[in-house]
């Protein structure tokens, strides 16, 4: 009397290295978040140096009126317009953060369309709070204040 065969699953399946795949599938995934730009035209002839937040804040001095591309962490509230180190082993404090001074001189609108970045839009306001984003503006050094530093003439934020 023969004995019952066993179903055998396809070969491929068995080779195949299921963590690998999904840890791609993870990372496609995590890809497929769209990057919103709000540009403005208020600063179209200036250069922009890109620059780290820790660079830029341990050498605020030297960036003082100089127009800069940097990122973190923005944070907003009554009476608060900032912007933070999104590194979690560094400082949080106001000192070691930047004023940011968002001006209806320099709109911003979301690339291609006309939909501003403080407008109403869809059933909501754009939410910018606790994100980490990316801004150019200005920079105008003040050490003695609650914030060592503004960045002004806001021309562009990446979300």
């Amino acid at each position: 009397m023969a004995l019952p065969h066993q179903k055998q699953s396809p070969r491929y399946l068995s080779e195949l290295p299921v963590l690998p795949v999904l840890l791609i599938l993870v990372l496609l995934q995590s890809c497929s978040h769209e990057k919103k730009i709000y540009k403005s035209n208020c600063n179209d002839d200036k250069t922009f140096t890109r620059i780290t937040f820790k660079h830029l804040m341990d050498s605020l001095d030297d960036y003082d009126q100089q127009y800069v591309e940097v990122s973190g962490k923005y944070i907003e509230d009554k009476d608060l317009s900032a912007l933070f180190n999104d590194s979690l082993f560094v400082d949080h404090s106001n000192k070691n953060a930047l004023w940011v001074d968002f001006s209806q001189e320099c709109p911003l609108y979301l690339s291609g369309t006309h939909t501003g970045l403080f407008e109403y839009n869809d059933g909501s306001f754009t939410q910018i709070n606790n994100k980490s984003v990316t801004i150019r503006g200005m920079i105008v050094f003040h050490p003695k204040k609650k914030y060592k530093a503004t960045l002004e003439r806001i021309s562009l934020v990446k979300l």
